[in-house]
Formats: C-alpha cells, sequence, structure tokens
C-alpha cells in the first residue's frame, strides 16, 4: 500500500465527521486580496501557491460555526503560523537564534500589544499578527491571552530545538520526537481558539483537567503524525529525520514501508484510545458542559480537519490539491 492509499484508509477510519464553514471558500478571497498589502514578496506564482494552500478552508474545518469575521481572524493567525513554519523549515531557513528572536518578539506583541516595537518580529509578519491578535486581544481575558501565548511559546520553542537539532545533526528517537512534534505542531495554539469562537472561556482548572489534557495530547498526536505521512517524502529531503516515520527507521532500522505501517497502526491505537477518553469525561456542571463539549468538539475537529484539508492543500505531494468531499 502507498502512504496516499494509507491516507485515504485512515480518512476512512477516522469516526468524527467532516464539517466545513459556509464562509471558508470567500474567506480565502480575502486573505488573497489583504496579503499583498501586508508588504509580502507575492508575485503571481506565490499568490497562486497559497490560493492552493487553502488555509481558509482549513481554519473553516476547524471551526465551522464562527462567523464570517471571525473566520477572518482565525485564517490570518493560520497564515501567520504557516508562514513562520515556511520561514523556519524552507529554503533559506531561519537559523537558531534568529527563531528565538522571533518567539520572543512574538510574545511580547502578545503580552503587551502592538504600541511598542519588538525585535525580531517586523514587517509582514509583524503587521499580519498585529492585525490576526486585534480581535482575541478586544474581546478575550486576560487569563484567556495568557494561555494562548503560552501555547504559542511552546509551539516557538520546539520550533527552535528543531532548527538546533538540525544544525548540529542530531536525529531523535521515537519517544523523543513524539514529545518534541506536540509543540511544533502547534495543535496545543488551536484548541484555545475554540474559546474564541464561542466567547466562553474554560476556566484554568477545566481546561486543565487532566482528563481533558489527555484528550488534547491524544488529538494532537493523531493529527501530528497523519501530516508526518503526508509530508515523508519532502520531509526525507528536509526534515533531519524529525517526521515519525523517519525516527522509526532510524531507532529500529526497518525499510520505510514497515516504519509506515508501524506509524498508521500507532495511529489507530491512538484513534481507539481518542474515542474511549472522549466517552470517559464526566459532567463538570449545567454551568459549564455546553463550554467543555465545545472543547472537546473543537479537538475532535481538529484532527478531522487536518485530514481532510492535508488531503486537498497543495502544501502536501500526496494531496491532489483538490477539495475533498464530505463537508
Amino acid at each position: 500500500m502507498t502512504t496516499g492509499e494509507v491516507l485515504w484508509t485512515l480518512r476512512a477510519e477516522c469516526p468524527v465527521p467532516a464539517r466545513l464553514s459556509p464562509y471558508a471558500d470567500q474567506v480565502q478571497e480575502w486573505l488573497l486580496d489583504l496579503l499583498p498589502g501586508l508588504g509580502l514578496a507575492l508575485d503571481d506564482a506565490a499568490l497562486h501557491r497559497l490560493a492552493r494552500g487553502a488555509f481558509a478552508r482549513y481554519a473553516g474545518r476547524l471551526y465551522p460555526d464562527a462567523t464570517e469575521a471571525d473566520l477572518r481572524t482565525l485564517t490570518a493567525l493560520f497564515t501567520w503560523f504557516f508562514l513562520v513554519d515556511d520561514a523556519c523549515d524552507g529554503p533559506g531557513r531561519l537559523a537558531p537564534e534568529q527563531i528565538r528572536a522571533l518567539r520572543n518578539g512574538t510574545l511580547a506583541l502578545l503580552h503587551d500589544g502592538p504600541r511598542l516595537r519588538q525585535a525580531g518580529l517586523s514587517g509582514p509578519l509583524r503587521r499580519l499578527l498585529v492585525l490576526a491578535w486585534r480581535e482575541p486581544r478586544r474581546r478575550m481575558p486576560a487569563r484567556w491571552r495568557l494561555r494562548f501565548a503560552d501555547a504559542v511559546a511552546r509551539h516557538l520553542d520546539g520550533t527552535w530545538q528543531e532548527a538546533v537539532n538540525k544544525e548540529v545533526g542530531r536525529r531523535p528517537g521515537v519517544t523523543e520526537y513524539v514529545e518534541l512534534r506536540r509543540a511544533t505542531s502547534a495543535a496545543e495554539v488551536s484548541y484555545p481558539l475554540v474559546e474564541f469562537v464561542t466567547g466562553r472561556p474554560l476556566p484554568d482548572p477545566v481546561y486543565h483537567h487532566p482528563l481533558l489534557r489527555e484528550i488534547a495530547r491524544t488529538g494532537n498526536d493523531l493529527l501530528s503524525w497523519y501530516n508526518d505521512l503526508a509530508s515523508l517524502d519532502r520531509d526525507r529531503v528536509t526534515a533531519g529525520g524529525h517526521n515519525l516515520v523517519l525516527a522509526m527507521q532510524g531507532e529500529w532500522g526497518v525499510p520505510t514501508a514497515a516504519a509506515v505501517d508501524r506509524a498508521a497502526e500507532r495511529w489507530r491505537e491512538s484513534m481507539h484510545h481518542f474515542v474511549a477518553l472522549r466517552d470517559a469525561v464526566p459532567s463538570f456542571g449545567p454551568a459549564l458542559d455546553e463550554a467543555v463539549t465545545d472543547h472537546l468538539d473543537g479537538v475532535a475537529y481538529a484532527v478531522r480537519g487536518t485530514i481532510d484539508w492535508t488531503l486537498e492543500s497543495a502544501r502536501y505531494p500526496t494531496s491532489a490539491g483538490q477539495p475533498v468531499s464530505g463537508a
């Protein structure tokens, strides 16, 4: 079975229903009109790649009930993270010290607002984040903003660590890689945004409840490993071993096909665990249960949305670059 066939098989085995915002495609058009005005160096070919990347459809799959205005905010945030990912992992990628400066500048903006210039974050990336952060900063309470900023810090710290590993030629083993991937995936950044969409931020003791954290970690693994399978061909060349399949090959000395099969089986086991965990969530009381359900649905949509977007986005060589049916 080819890697592409494995991806479609795992999609068929995902019990989470596919959903998509009705505003996704028009927000994608808004994004393509917005970006040139921010000063990004975008020729027709670059705009075409952004269009086929379908970032608004990704946001629309994770937050299908967002208003059109909020989906614009979410799409701008998603685009910022993808542009940062390209800067840190593409050709001519940033050095670790530059990633550290970007991380510090980003956190300064998230904590203190845009009035002061932040070293390490400038130009189009700064302008895009200022625009994307405006509504969450205005509408959400300080404890939520801190939670979101902490998730961004963990993500950029993981990005920095991966860059350090690549610079010194360190290829992580499976256990080390799985933990690092939980940071580099940015899934933990997407979870608080559910509360931005609903306007009901969970209290910290509920958000950090051990069972909800285990569900979040498992959902993170599911979407990360699926992405690893999709990006395997590219990661062989650029990732320095930072891919679940490559980590399995390196640690266990197995051929590619066997490592792909093991990664797929690990994904299946984690999906069964994910479903069982969700079924075990207790009631937190009538005042909180609806918000908890929204959060759990958001984690599930992040898994399913990543699957469907991966198969339709031109960012991945295994995709057809065409919309996926089912939502």
